[in-house]
C-alpha cells in the first residue's frame, strides 16, 4: 500500500524539553490509526507534524508523497482534513453551519467574499447529511451543543476530499450519549473504503470506533508500541504506556480498560 505519512527518526525539542524522541511511524492508504497515550506523551505534537503545522527538529517526514521542509505547506494542507479544539477556537461563533463547511474549500474560517459553485454547496449539504446534522445547516456554530460541534467539524474536515484525516480528541467534552453517537459515526467512516487514511487521537480505548485497524502508543515522546490494533492494545503495552496495571477487554468490537485490582495482580 502507498504510504500517506512517513516519519523516520523524528525528534522535536523545545528548549531543554524533548516532545518527541526518535519516532518512526508509517500510515498507509486505507489504514485507520488510533493514537493513545497519557497527558504530555506528545500526541498533539505528532498530530501537528502530520498536519504540516510543525517541522521536526531532526529526522524526516514524508507527507502525501512530499518531503516536509522541501514543499510549500500551503499546497499540502488542503489535502489534509483536521478536526481539533484549536480549529474550533478559530471559528466565528456567528458563522452558519453550512458556511463553516463550505469555507473549508478555501482553507479559511469565516465567510468573506469567496465564490462557491453548485457542486460545492451540494457536497457541503451531502456531508452534513452524512454526519446527521443537516437540520443544523442554518444554525450558527455558537448555538450548537458540544456533540453537534464535533459532527459539524468532521463534516468540514471532509469537504476537500482529503487524503489524510486527523481527529484530535473528538470525544473530549462529550457526555456518554454524545460520545457513543460520535463513535458510531466514526465507525461508519472507518468501514467506508472511500474514506481517507485516518488518525484519531484519544486518551481512552473506549473511544476507539469499530473498524479502526492500527494503534500507536506514546509515552514521554517515545513509541511504546505500534502496529495492528489487536496485536498492539495488549495489557502489557497499555499498562506500560499509562504506567498503571490494566485489564484490557475487546467485546463486540469495542475496547475497554480498567485498573487491575490487587486480587487480579
Amino acid at each position: 500500500m502507498t504510504a500517506v505519512l512517513e516519519l523516520a527518526d523524528v525528534t522535536v525539542r523545545r528548549g531543554d524539553a524533548v516532545l518527541l524522541d526518535r519516532v518512526t511511524w508509517v500510515v498507509s492508504e486505507g489504514e485507520r490509526w488510533v493514537l493513545l497515550g497519557p497527558n504530555g506523551a506528545g500526541k498533539t505534537t505528532l498530530l501537528q507534524i502530520a498536519a504540516a503545522q510543525l517541522h521536526p527538529t531532526s529526522g524526516a517526514v514524508g507527507l502525501l508523497g512530499e518531503l516536509l521542509g522541501t514543499v510549500d505547506v500551503f499546497e499540502l494542507r488542503p489535502r489534509i482534513g483536521v478536526a481539533s479544539a484549536a480549529v474550533a477556537e478559530r471559528i466565528p461563533r456567528g458563522e452558519t453551519v453550512r458556511d463553516l463547511v463550505l469555507t473549508a474549500a478555501y482553507a479559511v474560517v469565516g465567510r468573506w467574499n469567496e465564490t462557491y459553485d453548485e457542486p460545492d454547496h451540494a457536497r457541503a449539504d451531502a456531508l452534513l447529511r452524512e454526519m446527521s446534522v443537516e437540520h443544523l445547516a442554518d444554525r450558527t456554530f455558537g448555538t450548537l451543543s458540544e456533540g453537534e460541534r464535533k459532527r459539524v467539524q468532521i463534516a468540514r474536515s471532509l469537504m476537500t476530499d482529503p487524503e489524510l484525516l486527523l481527529l484530535d480528541e473528538p470525544g473530549a467534552g462529550l457526555d456518554l450519549g454524545g460520545r457513543e453517537d460520535l463513535v458510531s459515526t466514526l465507525s461508519v467512516l472507518a468501514y467506508d473504503p472511500d474514506s481517507p487514511a485516518t488518525v484519531l487521537v484519544s486518551h481512552h480505548v473506549e473511544e476507539i470506533p469499530p473498524g479502526f485497524t492500527h494503534a500507536l502508543l506514546l509515552r514521554e515522546g517515545r513509541v511504546t508500541a505500534a502496529g495492528p490494533i489487536a496485536e498492539t492494545l495488549t495489557e502489557a503495552n497499555l499498562s506500560a504506556t499509562f504506567d498503571t496495571p490494566l485489564t484490557v477487554r475487546l467485546e463486540d468490537g469495542r475496547w475497554s480498560a480498567r485498573r487491575r485490582s490487587r486480587r487480579q495482580a
